[in-house]
């Protein structure tokens, strides 16, 4: 296996790190007070960082792939699988802490399989379908998105005044979550556009369809 694969690997083994310090343990009512108090306290700082490495995974590997010419189909399995998951387990974390709304969750996880469904299509005819640049920008708002509000608890404790406090779920509103919510919703928004681009641009492989 090499390196950018391992890279994909590695992004991959991060998305559970990544949730078992977003979100605390209860398994039919059995909580650990210790490790929960924990979590709320300082886990979604830790997630933050942890995403944070297994996103930089996905800049590192595609880069590395394409210098050193390493690019292979295990590696155009497992890049775009790391990053739908990692990105999906996210939004499902913030979606059962009740941070974002299940509809908007819905859209990105429908575009995801829309594309991919586009690509496999393209890829029976022979065709290779290049990331659109509104397709980039979707997916760095999002990231953007995803780690100011992995971030949120911190800032507030930041800005509250009280280092130590430890602020619940679902957060009080005010400047911190609504810059939160503008940054999520144009990612939502991007991700409709983005799609709707991407399939309009290809409408033309479903031609011959029955």
């Amino acid at each position: 296996m090499n390196l950018p694969n391992k890279l994909s690997l590695i992004r991959i083994i991060l998305i559970p790190f990544t949730l078992l310090f977003m979100l605390p343990i209860n398994i039919y009512g059995w909580q650990p007070e210790g490790w929960n108090s924990f979590v709320n306290a300082w886990g979604m700082t830790i997630a933050a960082v942890i995403f944070i490495v297994a996103s930089l995974t996905d800049y590192f590997d595609g880069k590395i792939a394409r210098r050193d010419n390493l690019v292979t189909n295990l590696g155009k399995f497992l890049d775009p699988l790391a990053d739908k998951v990692l990105v999906i387990s996210v939004l499902i974390g913030f979606l059962s802490l009740g941070r974002v709304n299940a509809w908007c969750v819905l859209i990105i996880i429908f575009r995801d399989f829309m594309i991919s469904g586009v690509r496999l299509v393209a890829a029976s005819h022979g065709e290779v379908l290049a990331a659109k640049m509104i397709g980039k920008v979707k997916t760095a708002v999002q990231m953007v998105a995803i780690i100011y509000m992995l971030f949120e608890p911190m800032l507030f404790r930041i800005f509250s005044g009280n280092f130590m406090e430890t602020p619940a779920y679902p957060l009080p509103t005010g400047w911190i979550t609504i810059l939160g919510d503008v940054f999520f919703y144009l990612c939502v928004i991007l991700t409709i556009v983005s799609g709707l681009d991407y399939l309009l641009k290809n409408i033309s492989l479903f031609k011959d369809s029955k």
